[in-house]
């Protein structure tokens, strides 16, 4: 054993690449509570109750969805492959 520890140093070809993978996932999440707010929204509009605190929030996460999106072009693609 060596006396010295680690100091938070991470040497390069360890480092974890930044891939997509995140935004994939954080995209996917959004867009499912996407779609649960546009059933909501229109059930509510259909029934003929308030709806539009309902659809707000549907707005703010499709400009959610629209921003990841935006961000997620910028990063490379996947890095892990599927083992068969």
């Amino acid at each position: 054993m060596t006396d010295k520890q680690n100091q938070g140093h991470v040497p390069r070809v360890h480092r974890k690449v930044r891939s997509g993978e995140d935004f994939d996932i954080i995209i996917g999440f959004l867009g499912f509570w996407a779609l649960v707010l546009l059933v909501v929204t229109v059930w509510m509009e259909v029934t003929a109750q308030p709806a539009l605190g309902w659809a707000l929030g549907l707005l703010a996460t499709l400009l959610a969805i629209y921003g990841m999106v935006r961000l997620r072009r910028r990063l490379p693609g996947r890095t892990a492959t599927r083992r068969r």
